[in-house]
């Protein structure tokens, strides 16, 4: 298997030195920039498969970084680990809101940080390397386009196909409609955003099974996620 990509995008050089040696070390491929401009334009010449993200950097700062990436289709689903000297809770929920997998404070770990990227990498693999991927009950076989549940295989529509892989590969996060509608549509679609309700509405029955839970769950003002049930 490939090398994993990772985009580290950190201004300050002691530490983006440190942490890009750890990650080589680790076998993972790195590109660094200390500037958030540079990096949506490494991010769209070579989608990387998860991004370190500080928030205080040089140029668009590393908040808007993220925003401008959950609005790309190309990049809507790519893992995101912000790093910030913020504590405040507020700012780990705008963190998160704007699209953020993770968060960690200033100063942390470079063996935490490690162990954090090690986890997201684990999930997500499957997924890249077209091999089956499994939430719970649910397994997905990306090469063959089928879906099975308890071993039963299920008839989803292309759409609804999409919406689950989007939602298995980042199982748990929860998805405002608006970055289901970028990531599974693309940005340029016109589609309104009930129409997210009305796909939703139709995976919920295309993968329902008698005696077992619903394994959408719907979060009440911010969206849905997929749990493993």
């Amino acid at each position: 298997m490939s090398a994993a990509k990772l985009l580290l995008v950190e201004d300050d050089p002691a530490l983006s030195e440190l942490l890009e040696y750890r990650f080589r070390n680790e076998g993972y491929a790195v590109r660094c920039t200390p500037d958030g401009d540079e990096a949506l334009i490494l991010a769209a010449e070579d989608t990387p498969d998860l991004i370190i993200l500080d928030w205080m950097i040089e140029g668009t700062s590393g908040i808007e970084v993220c925003r401008r990436l959950r609005r790309d289709k190309q990049t809507a689903h790519v893992p995101i680990i912000m790093l910030t000297a913020r504590e405040a809770e507020d700012d780990r929920v705008r963190g998160l809101e704007t699209g953020a997998d993770d968060y960690l404070t200033k100063p942390f770990s470079p063996r935490e940080l490690l162990a954090r990227v090690a986890a997201v990498m684990r999930r997500i693999r499957p997924a890249l390397a077209g091999e089956t991927v499994s939430v719970g009950d649910l397994k997905l076989d990306p090469v063959a386009h089928k879906v099975q549940r308890r071993g039963k295989d299920l008839k989803l529509g292309p759409t609804e196909y999409r919406l689950l892989k989007f939602f298995m590969e980042s199982p748990g996060r929860v998805f405002s409609r608006g970055q289901l509608l970028d990531g599974v549509w693309g940005t340029s679609s016109d589609i309104e955003l009930r129409t997210v309700d009305v796909h939703i509405r139709r995976l919920r029955k295309a993968i329902e099974l008698g005696g077992a839970k619903d394994p959408i769950r719907t979060v009440r003002s911010a969206g849905y996620a997929l749990e493993a049930v």
